[in-house]
């Protein structure tokens, strides 16, 4: 079987978002993406040819000292040996999250991996590959994310969770240099919901280099 995978980078730093945000984390992000959003910031993982054994990346997993890794991209789950190397990470005792769209089935994830899925809001103008099917399969060690860019992705945003109930724990963030975390935060307050403001501390001590 073939086990590589086309790797963009593999580094260590800060987790900026999500649960484990301000934990010393290994980022392993795989090359690829099917979607085009308005507001992506990993564009330079569009396209690369650098393939790598899952042995390799373990072994440069292991350089640091630290048992939390995020695997990410691009969208990790374009490909395939993606789901192998998730079990490997699971099976050396790794604490593993996944970030993904909606727009790839999420069933047949190892179910000890953690997963924040990146639903697409209007404003992304790919929120017609969102696959609302995936939300009922998240769990309570799972996480929604929904990156708003305007007022009216707030709303839709609202909606949709009214109409998706979910699990999860959900996290509203605002576009980088689109919405002031402060006004996303009256409208969390204004409209009384039960979801996380997320605040991209990455960007906040990098401003908005790539990684570190």
């Amino acid at each position: 079987m073939n086990t590589e995978l086309n790797i963009n980078e593999i580094f260590y730093s800060l987790q900026g978002e999500a649960r484990e945000v301000g934990l010393p984390t290994v980022f392993v992000r795989l090359t690829g993406c099917p979607l085009r959003c308005s507001y992506c910031d990993t564009e330079y993982a569009f396209k690369g040819n650098n393939p790598l054994s899952i042995d390799t990346i373990l072994t440069e997993v292991k350089k640091y000292n630290t048992k939390f890794v995020c695997v990410t991209g691009g969208e990790p789950l374009a490909q395939i040996n993606c789901y192998v190397l998730l079990d490997r990470l699971v099976k050396e005792n790794y604490q593993v999250s996944l970030e993904t769209s909606g727009s790839i089935d999420i069933a047949d994830i190892n179910p000890d991996v953690s997963i924040v899925m990146d639903i697409k809001t209007p404003s992304s103008n790919e929120s017609d590959k969102n696959l609302y099917d995936n939300i009922e399969k998240l769990e309570t060690k799972d996480q929604l994310k929904l990156v708003i860019g305007s007022k009216a992705d707030f709303d839709w945003s609202v909606k949709l969770l009214s109409k998706y109930p979910t699990q999860a724990e959900v996290l509203f963030s605002s576009v980088f240099d689109a919405i002031e975390p402060a006004q996303l935060a009256q409208w969390i307050l204004d409209g009384q919901l039960n979801v996380r403001l997320q605040v991209q501390l990455h960007k906040l001590l990098w401003g908005d280099e790539k990684g570190k």
